[in-house]
């Protein structure tokens, strides 16, 4: 009887189990929606706190457009990976947007409505498939206006920008208004006339670049006040600014705008005449007062040289070294950073160095450097050169390597501490509402004598404002204004009165990069590279270097023997009485016998390093099997064994 009794009691505890279970994931569905635990290293699925923000701030709904060849790409292992990660991240962004993304999911197939929708919003298939379809994997969206962009094709060499390739895109489409660049310069860039050569001269081929993209408004020699409506501050040669556009930069940069500086210590294109506007051609540019104010020093009178880096220059009889004309590969460039990474080349001429101050609290980050092998040269040499090779005569390298541009994010104070330079107008409390209600500032970031200036209303007449600091600036500075130049980075031909340009270094791209990143909101340009999806096998890759390394040891012994063997058959064949005899003499053949044997020792070495590899992955591989196959469950067996035994002897107890 008491067993019958324990028997239908099990059943009914089944049973009771049963629907608490149900009610268990009921609940948790309920209650846990849209709690999301992300347990990789990484943290690959945690969206930047900027991107949170920036999701957050969007007013109207932007559709989403995610077109990947599914069906085409399904024997293609590599690239499926890929589009689940770009997958998964638009999910995370989706959960975060409160609804205003609307994601569309499209498999183009050939001969698909899905297909022409993916040529009209202008994608481009990357490949063809085993099935010799083409493979579409990119993005569009639009906004409530109609406005429309695109990412063309995800490329996995840009896997660590995925976020912020995404976020730039939707932020585009949010903000749809075209980013106004405000040119300051302090030579001619739009083409003017030439005094020395009493001829007209074309556009840089880099501001016509930038006219395409941005609304370029250049801004008079001698501003007063920077307009609030201008994104993106883009300053070039600030030779002979006076006190007054000093003091507009100061306050454009305080109160929330962000700068783009080119300055130099000896600009060549200044040297050789640039026209009106160029300040009576001076060649150097700085602008140390602010730089001062800004925490960072730069070497206005001293030029960067470079022996490891140094370009060939043609021109003569022969192509001529000058190591104060640099070409940057992608090792001196930071690819941490969106607007430097993916560059392959930058080229650049006689160029400064910039360097933090000491106490300084700005936020100091190098994207591009020289190498250790780098010194310095007084600026004045380079105006009477005569030969590029006579920087080799004296160089020493210093060991140091020289920051050539450089990120500033942070804090910084007015460089005009005792308030307006005589003659200037502070900006007025109403900009700053405007900047507020724009986003341009933070809160606290401009201060007063008098304290914050009150909100102006509508009909009422705001005191002025000195602004005298900021928490978060944002500026690029560049120690050389000739890489913005046609000759150092693009080929210009005319051809039946068109010109074909063709470049040859990213310089351009640079620009670009730089403007679209500065022009962004603060979260975007806050986006740096993430990791990527796939983890390499770091244990793996140590033994198989450590195997390279042994066997190019052994290789290079081989060389050895092989280079002694022949230097051996020398010595006997010279050492012959009967030089002219084909015939090799008994100390050869058996020198040649000894090397061969040597040979096949060796080889063998080598055979046992690869196996001795093989072996070694191979041993690693079936201790991670054991581990993921028998020890988990293992573990979780012998708990679940000692919980059972534990709990038994507590009931035998009571």
């Amino acid at each position: 009887m008491a067993a019958e009794r324990r028997r239908k009691l099990g059943h009914l505890s089944l049973v009771v189990l049963f629907f608490a279970f149900i009610a268990a994931m009921i609940a948790s569905n309920t209650l846990l929606r849209g709690i999301r635990l992300d347990l990789t290293e990484n943290k690959l699925y945690t969206l930047a706190p900027g991107t949170r923000s920036l999701l957050g701030s969007i007013e109207e709904p932007v559709n989403l457009y995610y077109f990947f060849s599914e069906r085409s790409a399904s024997d293609i292992p590599q690239l499926r990976a890929f589009a689940t990660r770009v997958s998964e991240m638009l999910d995370e962004f989706v959960a975060a947007s409160d609804g205003k993304l609307i994601l569309h999911r499209l498999d183009p197939v050939p001969f698909s409505e899905e297909e022409d929708r993916a040529a009209q919003f202008g994608l481009r298939p990357i490949g063809v498939g085993n099935r010799g379809d083409d493979i579409y994997f990119g993005l569009a969206g639009t906004n409530s206006v109609g406005d429309q962009g695109i990412i063309a094709a995800f490329r996995s060499d840009r896997e660590a920008f995925l976020e912020y390739d995404l976020a730039t895109l939707i932020y585009s489409l949010a903000h749809p208004n075209k980013v106004v660049v405000g040119l300051l310069a302090g030579i001619q860039m739009d083409g003017g006339f030439n005094m020395q050569t009493q001829q007209p001269t074309q556009p840089w081929v880099i501001t016509q670049q930038a006219r395409q993209l941005f609304e370029v408004r250049t801004l008079p020699e001698s501003v007063e006040r920077i307009d609030d409506d201008i994104d993106v501050l883009w300053i070039v040669h600030p030779a002979g600014f006076d006190d007054k556009t000093l003091y507009a930069i100061d306050q454009f940069v305080l109160r929330g705008g962000r700068a783009l500086v080119f300055v130099d210590p000896f600009a060549e294109i200044a040297s050789v005449g640039a026209g009106p506007g160029a300040f009576g051609g001076e060649t150097g540019s700085s602008l140390d007062r602010l730089f001062e104010a800004w925490g960072i020093d730069f070497s206005s009178g001293e030029v960067v040289v470079d022996v490891a880096r140094g370009l060939n220059l043609s021109g003569g009889l022969r192509p001529v070294r000058h190591i104060g004309m640099l070409g940057l590969d992608m090792a001196a460039m930071d690819q941490q950073d969106v607007v430097t990474s993916g560059l392959n080349s930058l080229n650049i001429g006689t160029a400064g160095h910039f360097t933090k101050r000491e106490g300084s609290e700005i936020r100091f980050t190098p994207l591009m450097s020289s190498s250790t092998e780098a010194a310095t040269v007084p600026a004045v040499r380079m105006q009477f050169l005569a030969d590029p090779e006579q920087l080799l005569d004296d160089f020493s390298p210093t060991g140091k390597s020289y920051v050539l541009a450089a990120r500033l994010e942070g804090p910084v104070r007015t460089a005009f501490p005792d308030g307006p330079p005589d003659g200037a107008e502070a900006d007025s409390g109403d900009d700053d509402a405007e900047a507020a209600d724009a986003g341009a500032a933070t809160e606290g970031d401009a201060t007063s004598d008098g304290g914050a200036a009150d909100e102006s209303t509508e009909g009422s007449s705001a005191p002025s404002e000195h602004r005298t600091s900021i928490d978060n600036a944002n500026i690029i500075v560049v120690g050389d204004v000739d890489m913005l130049t046609d000759r150092l980075w693009v080929s210009v031909q005319n051809f039946l009165g068109q010109r074909l340009l063709t470049s040859f270094a990213n310089n351009g791209d640079f620009l670009i990069n730089a403007l679209d990143n500065l022009s962004g909101s603060a979260e975007l340009i806050g986006l740096r590279s993430r990791a990527t999806y796939t983890r390499p096998f770091t244990k793996v890759e140590q033994l198989r270097r450590q195997a390279d390394a042994r066997f190019r040891q052994t290789e290079q012994r081989l060389e050895a023997e092989l280079a002694e063997t022949e230097r051996k058959l020398g010595e006997l064949q010279a050492a012959r009485d009967d030089k002219s005899s084909l015939l090799m003499s008994p100390e050869q053949q058996k020198e040649i016998q000894r090397f061969l044997d040597e040979q096949v020792r060796i080889r063998q070495e080598l055979r046992a390093v690869r196996r001795e590899l093989d072996r070694s992955i191979e041993v690693l591989g079936t201790t991670l099997k054991v581990l993921n196959i028998g020890l988990v469950p293992a573990l979780l067996t012998i708990g679940v064994l000692g919980y059972t035994f534990a709990k038994k002897r507590k009931v035998k107890r009571s």
